[in-house]
């Protein structure tokens, strides 16, 4: 930016606004994780963007897991860290860790550093207020959870007062079991019963690709009957399936759009919401126009 001038500085304000307009007082909901979690200067840039749309109007949610720092403790505290397809084996010692590490450091390092970036946060847990109501997954994972209910009023009260909710992602029972859940699955309900206008989530790579190792076949919108043909063409795979099943979920549940972005590119949440371009791969349902 040092390299701006006054007039050009302008012009990308001027630009933007449109897009300001569009999304004062809507919903928009961020789930965090992956590369932009663990590098320190993309966290900071994540932090600057969620406040600046805060500043302009927009109601940001910012939903957040905390795998690589739960793994950290867990081997810190001489507990060896263990993976079922992809999702961690979660016994009793362990949910303790989850929480301690979710509700508590990662939880509250984010909120530090909204507020700090001049933004007015707030941090809960899908254990309060029963916002994610869970039951056990699979008994062979432990306290891993699927989600039965989503409760939205402390959320809701907590935008009405003007805080950015940040909520990581636990969950309980009538029984008062802790059950850790997946972070995308939560933010998609989470979003789907917020009816947001937006549900970005930040990965690792830039979208969905058409061939996988070429970031340059990014397919950047996709209705959920051309992803449902690319899952039929292998074209999605791997990883990549639960994020886009995922995104068709919230859909389903009430969400307009779905973006699928690399929270490795500085500002992308920003680039996103505020220019022509956008960022990563959006997913839309077959009533919205692309």
């Amino acid at each position: 930016m040092d390299s701006f001038t006054n007039n050009q500085r302008a012009q990308v304000l001027t630009e933007a606004l449109p897009y300001i307009r569009q999304y004062n007082g809507k919903i928009v909901v961020v789930k965090y994780g992956g590369n932009a979690m663990v590098s320190e200067q993309l966290r900071q840039q994540v932090m600057e963007d969620v406040v600046l749309l805060w500043l302009v109007g927009v109601k940001v949610v910012l939903v957040h897991g905390g795998g690589p720092e739960i793994s950290d403790m867990m081997k810190r505290l001489g507990k060896k860290p263990e993976f079922v397809d992809g999702l961690r084996v979660t016994d009793a010692e362990t949910v303790d860790i989850v929480q301690m590490v979710l509700a508590g450091k990662v939880n509250k390092t984010l909120v530090k550093l909204l507020e700090v970036k001049g933004g007015r946060a707030m941090g809960i847990s899908g254990m309060d207020g029963g916002l994610i109501q869970a039951k056990m997954r699979n008994p062979d994972l432990g306290y891993v959870g699927s989600i039965t209910g989503v409760n939205i009023e402390p959320i809701m009260d907590l935008l009405e007062k003007g805080y950015i909710p940040v909520v990581s992602t636990l969950g309980c029972d009538a029984e008062g079991n802790t059950y850790n859940i997946n972070g995308d699955t939560a933010a998609a309900y989470i979003a789907g019963a917020l009816g947001a206008e937006r549900l970005i989530m930040m990965t690792d790579i830039a979208g969905v690709l058409r061939d996988k190792d070429d970031p340059g076949t990014l397919i950047p919108a996709l209705s959920i009957g051309e992803a449902v043909q690319l899952f039929e063409e292998n074209v999605i795979a791997g990883g990549m399936i639960p994020k886009v099943e995922c995104c068709i979920d919230a859909i389903h549940r009430g969400v307009q759009r779905v973006i699928i972005m690399d929270g490795r590119v500085p500002h992308s949440i920003l680039m996103e919401i505020l220019t022509d371009e956008g960022a990563g791969t959006m997913v839309y349902g077959e009533e919205t126009e692309q």
